[in-house]
């Protein structure tokens, strides 16, 4: 697809006015997803046909036990989400992600009562305190080599 729509460019037929104007760019290909609350199947259905009839999506996916509908296409991630709000349901991005690619899960605010099943926030990780940095400290406090040691043994 990409081949054809470059070539395409070459073989298109433009006024002489248009060809100083730079033409307009396409929106990368890209996987947008969403969060919304949907109860039934007239839930599930209004809101991906609202999705399926934008410009440029080319696959949505709707899980309604996990709430999440994913939107692959050549979209504005911002465009899909107006969309899902105008059906009248409430919508967020999606802040899940899997519980085996986040570094420390541990952190407050990671667990959250509303995410299914094998994901928790994405919250910003801070890095764990390593610890090397407390062993070395107390192993060298007693160490044969550290002039300064403890001599009560």
């Amino acid at each position: 697809m990409g081949a054809l729509y470059y070539l395409s460019n070459f073989c298109s037929v433009a006024s002489p006015r248009r060809i100083g104007r730079g033409r307009r760019r396409r929106k990368p290909l890209q996987t947008v997803e969403v969060n919304v609350k949907m109860d039934c199947e007239g839930c599930e259905r209004r809101v991906k046909n609202a999705v399926c009839s934008m410009r440029g999506v080319m696959s949505v996916d709707v899980n309604r036990k996990q709430s999440r509908v994913t939107v692959t296409g050549y979209v504005d991630r911002n465009m899909v989400l107006n969309k899902v709000r105008s059906t009248g349901k409430t919508a967020e991005f999606w802040p899940y992600v899997a519980y085996n690619l986040v570094s420390y899960p541990y952190l407050p605010q990671v667990y959250d009562n509303k995410a299914p099943s094998g994901y928790v926030r994405n919250v910003p990780q801070a890095a764990p305190p390593s610890p090397d940095d407390y062993g070395n400290r107390y192993s060298t406090l007693f160490s044969d080599e550290n002039v300064n040691a403890c001599s009560v043994m």
